[in-house]
């Protein structure tokens, strides 16, 4: 049986596992899960009888996904490469700070939103992630970095890698409900940000839904002609429903709103954009985190000087803008979603 054959384990509950453990007393599938949501290997798992962790590993991985490679960049940043049982392929940053260690993690193999300015739509949408595979993304870099469950390495999570969020609904909510649960690795809510293009009516079923996570929308243009053209999902959800979706996330929730703006030289970087960026997020607790352009050679845009970003800054504060210039972790180990996965998988054509 190869591995792509297998059943994953991670992502099922203590009594689930129970189905998988013949004539085993019914502790030993809740030393299984949190064995599981350590990042053990079968093999690491010395508690369990030697013939059960043989049993295991000839019929079942431990996880979806497994570390294929991870890139230190300069500031302690890492960019971790994952292989998936039917080897495709995503993308996390590990991003050290001092009030905590974040994962930027995946919901999606590529995009279809087609964003002008991210690599990973370069390639359309290949498919979905599972809620297991989204958890074992957090578990595999947890482990990497020494920590266990109950004693946590990663301890904010990012919902902005490669893919949208809300375009895989069903299985992020399922995956939410997986990394906060307090038998798992029992991140809270308030630790995690889900990261949209804008699919209005996702934000509003979001807000809904009773979860309180922080929600970042990628607004990137203040104006609908300049939006559609960089975000093709602003066609079909103009900037007007999703500032209104945005105020009803708050209404519901109680939560600020972080409005993601990339800066681009000459294209979202005027006075008249700031002017324009100012209005839309008056009247609500929101903030703006301006981002210079990570700069993908496929699409021919350029980042704005840095002195021109502290200068939009400054513009936005003058208006009386709640807003911060996002520090860059990943630049030098090609950070922007989607990169490193299409670098590797050309060169292992």
């Amino acid at each position: 049986m190869t591995k792509s054959e297998k059943t994953a384990l991670l992502g099922m509950s203590a009594d689930e596992l129970k189905e998988f453990l013949p004539s085993c007393p019914s502790y030993t599938a809740g030393q299984l899960f949190r064995f599981l949501n350590d990042g053990k290997r079968f093999e690491e798992m010395t508690s369990l009888k030697k013939e059960l962790r043989a049993y295991l590993a000839e019929r079942y991985v431990e996880s979806p996904v497994r570390i294929l490679r991870v890139f230190t960049g300069r500031s302690g940043a890492k960019k971790y490469l994952f292989g998936h049982l039917d080897g495709n392929l995503t993308e996390g940053v590990f991003m050290p700070h001092d009030y905590g260690n974040t994962l930027c993690l995946s919901t999606q193999i590529g995009c279809r939103m087609g964003c002008k300015f991210c690599a990973s739509g370069l390639d359309g949408l290949l498919r979905n992630l599972s809620p297991s595979e989204m958890l074992g993304q957090v578990i595999a870099s947890n482990a990497n970095e020494g920590g266990v469950a109950k004693d946590r390495s990663v301890t904010n999570l990012v919902l902005m890698g490669s893919g949208e969020p809300l375009d895989n609904y069903d299985n992020v909510m399922s995956f939410l409900d997986l990394v906060t649960a307090k038998d798992g690795i029992n991140i809270s809510e308030r630790n995690i940000s889900l990261s949209t293009s804008g699919i209005a009516p996702k934000i509003r079923a979001l807000a809904d839904s009773g979860r309180k996570v922080t929600l970042s929308i990628s607004l990137h243009a203040p104006f609908d002609d300049l939006r559609s053209e960089l975000m093709p999902v602003n066609r079909a959800y103009p900037i007007s429903e999703v500032v209104a979706a945005a105020r009803y996330y708050f209404e519901r929730t109680g939560r600020r709103v972080i409005f993601e703006y990339t800066l681009i030289k000459g294209k979202n970087d005027s006075d008249a954009c700031a002017r324009q960026l100012a209005k839309l997020t008056s009247g609500f607790p929101s903030h703006v985190n301006l981002i210079r352009l990570n700069e993908v050679k496929e699409n021919g845009l350029s980042a704005p000087a840095v002195k021109a970003t502290d200068e939009f800054l400054a513009k936005l504060t003058k208006y009386g803008v709640s807003a911060t210039i996002r520090r860059s972790l990943g630049n030098d180990i090609e950070g922007a979603c989607g990169q490193l996965r299409r670098r590797y998988a050309e060169e292992n054509q």
